[in-house]
Order: C-alpha cells, then structure tokens, then sequence
C-alpha cells in the first residue's frame, strides 16, 4: 500500500522574505511525508527562485511561469499540478506550524471520506506575533462549530454555516486531490472564491473535517488586497453578487435553510455596517452609499 503524502503548493507574487519563512517552515516539519512546489508567477526579482536552487532537498520544485496571470490562474495550476492524494495551497506569507502535516495526514487516515480537511489556525501579524482582531474573534469564537475533537461536517447544515459567515481559513486547508479537482474557481468572483469553490464542493456532496490541532499561522495584512477593496466597497458588490448566486444554488438544491443564510448573509452585512463611521468621517460618498446598500441588504 503506498504511503500517503501532502503536495504542498505555494502561488509565490510577493515579499520574498515572508516567502523563504513560508519555505523554512515547510522544511522544519516534523513529518516528512511532504512535496513541496512553488509556483513562482512571474514575480520580476529572482530573490526566491536563488533560494530554493540553494536548498538540496528533492522534494522541493520551483515553477516559473513565463508571463504574470493572477492569483486565481495560479490556484488552477496548482490543483493541475497536484501528484499525491492530498494538496495544500498556501500562501506565500504564510507559515506552517511544525505539527502541520502529521496533523492533516493522521486526520486523513482517522477520516479518510473527509474531502477537505481545516486544522486549528493561528493569526498572526506582519511581524509575525500571535493577534487577535475583531474579523477573527468572529470567525473562530462565533461563526466557527465548536468541538475539542475532529467534527465531521456535511451537506445543508455546513453551506447554512458558511454562509452565515466563512469562518475557514483558505491557505490552512487540506484538500482531496480528486476532489478539489471536480470544481473550478469562479472568475467572476476573485474575492470571494474561496468560499464559492468549497461551497460548490459541498453541493456535490463532499464533507469537510474540522480538527481542533493548531498547526497554521495565518498573515493578516491589514494592507491587503481585500482590505483595499472594502475601503471603495467593491468587496461588498462581489459578496451580494455571490451570495445572491449561492442563493439561487441552494434552492436548486432545495436546501431552504442554505438559501435563507445567502439571501440574509448577516455577517457581511453586519462587516458593512461596522465600517461606516470610518467612512462618515473620510467624506467618501460613493462608498457610504455602498456600504449603506449592502449593510441593509437592499
């Protein structure tokens, strides 16, 4: 019987430096059931390509593109290139605990029908110290299920909690290779693909295992791309247009209590709302009204 193992791959555009902490904590893992491969995006500074070709472990690859095509074409090539059973796609600055891949591979061989696999997350900060932040406090003390073992989760109970609020974190997640690989991303919906491709997963019927073992560090930027697109509001255009579509899906499914989550989506409307006294005192018009908008779901 051949040995299960983890692909691990990072879609690198970015600071090389959280990108070699990315790459020594993949190398400081405990178990070493791990392939490693990063999926360099044309980044213009050859820092990590240097890097890695000074590392002598064959587990590793280095991929360069030959021209620049964005974050989610670099999610699809990595699902493409996945070899082994399991795949990771992690960020680039990002870290993973020691503990991370014993941690998924002992949850895949205690629950080997789980398709998706999201183990205990820290969130830290730019300098990389434990942070607690109001959006996180939300997902992990309100939004996420709570259990000190691994749970099982499924079907029209799971797509309600998601879309009630996502409380999973997108680069910590473990995959089934031959699972993830039956859905696409959703182009039209890069902020919140995320959530979209899982919950098409769901839809057909895959499980997710939700296991309590912290064994990820999670960056939070507060620079980051979506950061930037809640200052204008067009974060919260994309959410209502995806949630109006999960909506849609759900009744499809005749999965009432999903729809009902989508068409409310409370928590995101409830992000809108918390954001518009900044906004009152910025003087941005055109972004009050969307947050306005979406805030009251009309």
């Amino acid at each position: 019987m051949t040995e299960t193992s983890l692909d691990i791959f990072v879609p690198y555009w970015g600071d090389p430096d959280y990108m070699k902490l990315t790459v020594d904590s993949v190398l400081a893992q405990t178990d070493p059931r791990w392939f490693l491969t990063i999926v360099d995006d044309a980044y213009p500074d050859p820092t990590i390509e240097e890097y890695v070709a000074g590392i002598a472990d064959p587990r590793i690859t280095y991929f360069k593109k030959p021209k620049n095509e964005g974050i989610t074409e670099s999610f699809r090539t990595s699902i493409q290139m996945a070899r082994q059973e399991l795949v990771a796609v992690v960020g680039c600055d990002d870290v993973l605990l020691p503990n991370y891949v014993k941690t998924v591979l002992e949850a895949h061989d205690a629950y080997p029908d789980a398709d998706i696999i999201q183990p205990g997350v820290r969130v830290i900060d730019a300098a990389g110290q434990r942070v607690k932040t109001l959006v996180d406090t939300v997902k992990q003390r309100i939004l996420k299920p709570r259990s000190t073992s691994p749970l099982l989760l499924s079907g029209e109970k799971l797509a309600s909690s998601l879309l009630h609020g996502d409380w999973l974190y997108w680069p910590s997640l473990t995959f089934k290779t031959d699972s993830v690989r039956t859905v696409d991303f959703r182009d039209e919906f890069p902020i919140i693909q995320d959530l979209a491709l899982i919950v098409d997963m769901i839809l057909q019927g895959r499980s997710l295992l939700l296991v309590p073992s912290e064994s990820f560090a999670y960056r939070r930027h507060t620079e980051s791309a979506s950061s930037r697109l809640i200052v204008d509001g067009s974060r919260f255009t994309g959410e209502r247009d995806y949630f109006s579509l999960a909506a849609r899906l759900a009744h499809a499914q005749g999965w009432r209590r999903a729809e009902l989550a989508a068409r409310l989506r409370l928590t995101s409307r409830l992000h809108a709302l918390s954001l518009i006294p900044a906004l009152l005192r910025s003087r941005d018009s055109g972004a009050f009204r969307t947050m306005v908008r979406h805030g009251l779901g009309t």
